[in-house]
């Protein structure tokens, strides 16, 4: 039985981080939300009934929705910019590289439902190309969380910390990757999560993808093959050191994510590889603009499943040297 990225049971992370950002605001007055008539797909309705005069909804207009968060930043606000991530990192792209990582604004942005979640609207509603556009701003922190208690983390954090924050969320239910995977959990933002040890082949995935990644494992592992399996939450800044040791130990790496892998988790692995430690790098993710269909059918596509990312494994222990 193959597993998709539907049909497994899980926890939409979207709530974690709307629980997560309300007992935040509770705590800290400081604290506002800016959203572009997105109050309910960014799950904000318990946030606007608690904090009503918080809660400031700008329409649909991402530009100016981006640029009031800047002047609340200005005004010592800890401003959380929240709509789809297809919107909010493609229309608002020229305010997020002048406003907020330019200007080295305290703004905290939230793309909702990225990725192909929105896939059978099609391409102009994919958020594939976020981690290559925003990778690339040096100061912005650039997250994806891959379970609900990475969500709940990775918020907390970026509410502390004095700087430009992207929040990667997905509306896919995924599962709590929970205490009993190796490494425990542990969060720290440039720092790759490390949930499984292995000799032979290193899985790197983030946000979505990382529980087919863990699924990919066990399908190697029945053949007799060890690959280890991390979390690389962020892409910025990346965990370098971590992948590198990686690269020494096993001496092949497979990257996996739910975007372009072109500029986006496997562009940023492949660069680092090539100029420091020259290993086999197979990228398993989405490769231009992608089809309408529905979430199951793009991942298919894609080889974003658990057979997929164990062939990609197989492709890049082949061409150690």
């Amino acid at each position: 039985m193959n597993i998709s990225a539907q049909t497994v049971p899980g926890f939409d992370c979207r709530k974690a981080w709307a629980s997560t950002i309300e007992e935040i605001a509770e705590q800290d007055d400081r604290i506002v939300v800016v959203v572009n008539d997105s109050v309910g797909s960014s799950n904000l309705g318990g946030f606007q009934s608690a904090f009503a005069d918080r809660l400031i909804n700008v329409g649909i207009a991402e530009q100016n929705m981006v640029g009031v968060g800047a002047g609340l930043a200005n005004g010592n606000r800890i401003p959380f910019v929240s709509a789809a991530s297809c919107f909010l990192s493609g229309r608002a792209l020229e305010q997020i590289k002048a406003d907020i990582a330019y200007s080295q604004y305290n703004v905290k942005l939230v793309g909702q439902s990225s990725g192909v979640a929105y896939g059978e609207l099609g391409a102009t509603h994919h958020s594939i190309e976020d981690f290559a556009w925003l990778r690339s701003f040096q100061n912005l922190t650039v997250i994806a969380p891959a379970d609900p208690w990475e969500t709940e983390m990775a918020v907390r954090w970026a509410a502390k910390h004095q700087g430009p924050v992207y929040i990667r969320l997905s509306r896919m239910k995924v599962p709590d990757l929970g205490k009993e995977i190796g490494g425990g959990r542990q969060f720290e933002p440039g720092k790759m999560r490390s949930l499984r040890a292995g000799d032979d082949v290193t899985l790197l995935a983030n946000g979505t993808t990382v529980h087919l990644a863990l699924a990919a494992s066990d399908r190697l592992a029945a053949s007799g093959i060890s690959a280890s399996v991390h979390s690389v939450h962020t892409l910025n800044p990346l965990d370098e050191a971590g992948i590198l040791s990686e690269a020494d130990k096993t001496g092949a790496i497979v990257t996996v994510e739910e975007g372009l892998t072109r500029g986006g988790l496997g562009g940023a692995v492949a660069e680092l590889t090539s100029l420091n430690r020259p290993v086999p790098v197979e990228r398993v993710g989405f490769d231009g603009f992608q089809p309408t269909g529905n979430v199951e059918h793009l991942f298919e596509l894609a080889g974003l499943t658990p057979d997929g990312i164990a062939a990609a494994a197989n492709r890049a222990m082949k061409r150690k040297v």
